[in-house]
């Protein structure tokens, strides 16, 4: 009987061990992480311009307190150009839509508004991606 026993537990752990990994992709997630910021006030910030012909972002922009989406983004980050569609045709449906670039050249930016469109009315550069972790955001693309 020991000899029979040696020969299922390693088979009784790996069922186990599989029905646990079975449970784990087929089991709801609340995946959805909530930013610190909700309920929270802008902080104060300065962005220069991410590209010429667009003018740059500050807090400022903000203080009448009518709702519009900040977009983090970046001319090398490949969901940002999947995502582009979907601003351009939130923006034509008269979402106003501002833009912080992470980590850009203005010569990338500007190509990159070339081949995606751009549903920016401003855009910020955020080249030391300070501000980007103040706001809390933690990847991209990331609409605030």
């Amino acid at each position: 009987m020991t000899g029979r026993w040696k020969l299922w537990l390693p088979l009784a752990i790996l069922a186990f061990i599989g029905g646990l990994s079975l449970y784990g992709l087929t089991a709801p997630k609340d995946d959805f992480v909530r930013s610190q910021m909700i309920g929270q006030k802008l902080p104060a910030f300065q962005l220069p311009p991410a590209t010429d012909g667009i003018e740059g972002l500050s807090s400022a922009d903000f203080a009448d307190g009518r709702p519009r989406l900040l977009n983090f983004f970046g001319s090398w980050c490949v969901p940002c150009k999947i995502e582009a569609p979907q601003l351009e045709a939130l923006a034509s449906a008269g979402v106003e839509i501002h833009g912080i670039a992470l980590r850009d050249r203005p010569e990338n930016v500007a190509l990159f508004l070339k081949q995606y469109g751009n549903p920016f009315r401003r855009i910020g550069a955020d080249a030391d991606m300070r501000l980007q972790v103040q706001l809390g955001s933690s990847g991209f693309p990331r609409p605030m």
